[in-house]
């Protein structure tokens, strides 16, 4: 097996189980690794520290899957780290209709493995060369342990490239599944929605943000909503279970909206709901010149930081969308704001949404604080694995 020798002083992230390898942390690589393959971690003093996957093209050169120098990275391993992230998701799979992670690459010991269920399929991203590798155990681990219809690959493409690695989806075993199916997120009686597994965003659906759609619909009875880039509408629907007078929802999508619209009507919802097609920037700079008013807005954007490079500008659309809607909120509103992006950490978007409400002479109270759904667990040796945060804040 190849080994790589870390840099003096490198040695301690290794320590505290971080997975990741930079390419900076390395000072020699003996053997010649293959991309996949297992490689043994050493201290600059030669003594064992852990053993990963080698990505010759990334600038994480291993990822780390042991601490202990006798477990083999074999499907064997696969299977029993496989095994254990179901086992602690058992209690979010005994509804058929369900939608929810199984398994979240690094945070569940995989990485670059997601898995997330949609009833009786599965769809998966392989993210990184040691997946990528494994790719025919993977699928015959989650036959033997789901026994599903069918499973589908929906692999990032921009996260494959930075790995070396060619796009790649389309049906991974048994049968495809139909244009929609009809499911359920995970929580206490939640809405149906529908779901394209082929085409729809991510694995085919957002589902890290159910929980958090019905803390949000809390605050929505008898209040005009207005949900922003609203995707298929899933805080709207969960504001209408609730019993908002009024949804106006926004995004890009014309496709988008269509899907929020058959949403409601699956659900037997009739709230009166105004459908606007545009980008969320001008519709609230519309509405701000139209003196419109709001008792609930959401602000729930797409990743504005795709790396370090990009934080100071995402920091400027966060600031901007949030300084906008306190604009449009009546005093004593509700503001429930959100960032997916992981490089922007909680502290940072909380001095954002703090500069936002100075600069709109409004004062603002969290009075919630958000996270990604449980079945998204954050690794506490692997912060990275903690990417969305939410405030509820009461805007005055």
């Amino acid at each position: 097996m190849a080994t790589i020798t870390l840099r003096s002083g490198k040695e301690r992230p290794v320590f505290q189980r971080h997975p990741w390898i930079f390419s900076g942390a390395i000072a020699s690589v003996r053997g010649d690794p293959i991309d996949g393959e297992p490689v043994d971690v050493l201290s600059a003093s030669g003594d064992w520290l852990a053993r990963g996957w080698w990505s010759g093209n990334s600038q994480i050169r291993a990822r780390l899957c042991t601490w202990d120098p006798n477990q083999d990275l074999d499907a064997a391993w696969l299977h029993d780290q496989i095994a254990r992230a179901l086992a602690g998701r058992r209690h979010l799979m005994h509804d058929p209709e369900v939608a929810c992670r199984l398994v979240f690459s690094e945070a569940d010991g995989i990485p670059g493995l997601i898995v997330d269920r949609y009833g009786s399929y599965l769809s998966v991203q392989i993210l990184t060369q040691g997946m990528e590798l494994r790719r025919e155990a993977l699928v015959r681990i989650l036959v033997e342990l789901l026994n599903p219809l069918g499973i589908i690959e929906r692999s990032d493409a921009d996260m494959r490239e930075k790995e070396g690695l060619p796009p790649a989806e389309g049906l991974l075993w048994g049968q495809a599944p139909p244009n929609q199916l009809v499911l359920r997120p995970i929580g206490a009686n939640p809405p149906r929605f529908l779901v394209d597994l082929q085409a729809g965003q991510k694995t085919g659906s957002y589902l890290d943000q159910a929980l958090n759609r019905e803390r949000v619909a809390a605050y929505c009875a008898g209040a005009e909503v207005l949900d922003c880039f609203t995707y298929s509408g899933g805080f709207a629907l969960y504001a209408a279970r609730a019993g908002a007078k009024q949804l106006t929802l926004v995004d890009t999508s014309p496709a988008a909206l269509d899907l929020a619209r058959q949403h409601l009507a699956l659900n037997q919802l009739e709230t009166p709901a105004e459908f606007v097609e545009g980008d969320v920037f001008k519709v609230l700079r519309t509405y701000r010149e139209e003196q419109r008013r709001f008792d609930v807005i959401i602000l729930d954007p797409p990743k504005f930081a795709h790396s370090q490079k990009h934080i100071d500008r995402a920091a400027r659309g966060y600031k901007d969308i949030n300084l906008l809607a306190m604009q449009l909120l009546r005093p004593g509103g509700i503001l429930a704001t959100f960032s997916c992006s992981g490089l922007v950490s909680t502290d940072l978007f909380q001095k954002i949404v703090f500069g936002a409400s100075v600069d709109a002479h409004r004062d603002a109270q969290i009075i919630e604080r958000l996270a990604q759904s449980p079945d998204h667990p954050i690794r506490l040796t692997f912060p990275e694995s903690e990417y969305l945060k939410g405030f509820v804040c009461r805007i005055w």
